[in-house]
């Protein structure tokens, strides 16, 4: 353990302890969550000890095989389903205990997608996507609800459609009136259930772009069940459900940074991108205040430094001597990995810094993927020869 540091953690926990410590309260808080399906000898889990927290601002995707849980996780926290074992709190509320009136009150805080688009027939794309208004803000008026919904299927891309019914819409039409009334409301928490499934690639990325703008302007949290691998680049996380448990949840935009800044480090010029990618998902977080020790010079080299945010000094010597100052995308302690020597430095903390480690075994095997890439380059190329 380093002398002042915070206990090592993954890079997904890491910025969930940087927002607790900021007191950003999570828009979702799932601890211990079971649910089941029937009753007696038909009683059948669908969902085992799922653990979930995700704050405000994030879009999350759900992904995993049929069948694995993940509808059914996406409408408990919807209120849609009762909690039945576990503690679920959503936008402040805790939905476990709650009862059918409170359940009620809290859907109308929430925009839901889903597949099937469940618009009524008898009324028009404006009709129907001004509904979810005229249920979550009674006390405005006919015209206003009318220019909000017309306003939000021209973002969807509709304007020329406004006055027709479902049956005069294509399937893809129908399915952005359902995303239109979902999110004409602005609600502060978007559930979505292949959202783009029906849509062609261009309305598909005007869909995911306006979920965009609702995470970032609106701080909106958006969880998307998705197996639509073109919109995999707007997820903040992707949470993968197997057999009814989260196997992973993976911190996408956060790895891809350190995934390039790591292609940027001189050691590892020779890895792989799919190496590097490994790299980044084994590396551990620390947030450590000034003046922490990371590193003591003549101590055994164990771990793999890279600097994702804040300031280090190298001293070096008895009396020390500052040798370098390192920042953001610098990296250290590759040299007693590389020799086998003791440490020839310590570093020292200047400022708050958060600092991405890897352990010695998992630098030694991206160094050894390094080496057999080269060989295997090398004998391509004198058997081709």
């Amino acid at each position: 353990m380093l002398p002042g540091s915070v206990q090592r953690a993954t890079l997904f926990d890491a910025s969930t302890r940087i927002r607790t410590a900021q007191h950003i309260k999570p828009s979702i808080r799932a601890i211990n969550l079971h649910h089941f399906f029937g009753t007696g000898e038909l009683r059948k889990q669908v969902l085992f000890d799922n653990n979930l927290t995700v704050f405000p601002g994030e879009i999350i995707i759900m992904t995993g095989p049929s069948g694995s849980g993940k509808t059914t996780l996406l409408t408990l926290i919807g209120a849609l389903r009762g909690v039945q074992d576990g503690k679920l709190s959503v936008l402040g509320q805790d939905l476990h205990g709650a009862n059918r009136s409170q359940l009620v009150h809290f859907r109308r805080q929430v925009g839901f997608i889903f597949q099937a688009h469940n618009l009524f027939d008898s009324l028009t794309a404006t009709q129907n996507v001004r509904m979810s208004l005229e249920l979550t803000r009674p006390g405005n008026s006919i015209r206003e609800n009318t220019k909000a919904a017309k306003e939000m299927l021209e973002k969807v891309g509709l304007s020329n459609r406004t006055g027709h019914k479902p049956r005069q819409l294509s399937g893809g039409q129908k399915q952005r009136v359902a995303i239109a009334r979902g999110l004409v409301h602005c609600p502060k928490l978007v559930l979505a259930d292949e959202p783009t499934a029906a849509l062609d690639e261009q309305s598909g990325r005007t869909v995911v772009e306006l979920l965009q703008r609702m995470a970032t302007e609106n701080q909106s949290t958006i969880l998307i069940v998705t197996h639509d691998n073109r919109i995999l680049d707007v997820a903040d996380r992707i949470i993968t459900l197997v057999d009814g448990q989260i196997r992973s949840d993976a911190l996408v935009k956060e790895a891809g940074i350190i995934t390039q800044m790591l292609a940027k480090c001189s050691v590892f010029e020779r890895v792989t991108p799919r190496t590097l990618t490994r790299i980044a998902d084994e590396m551990t977080v620390e947030s450590l205040p000034p003046g922490t020790q990371i590193i003591r010079q003549n101590d055994p080299g164990d771990r793999f430094f890279l600097i994702r945010e804040g300031t280090v000094v190298v001293k070096r010597g008895s009396p020390e001597v500052e040798v370098v100052t390192l920042h953001s995308g610098d990296f250290f302690g590759e040299t007693a990995l590389l020799t086998g020597q003791p440490r020839n430095a310590s570093v020292y903390t200047i400022e708050e810094t958060l600092l991405c480690s890897l352990s010695k075994a998992s630098f030694q095997s991206a160094m050894a993927e390094s080496a057999s890439l080269e060989t295997e380059i090398r004998e391509a190329y004198f058997e081709r020869k």
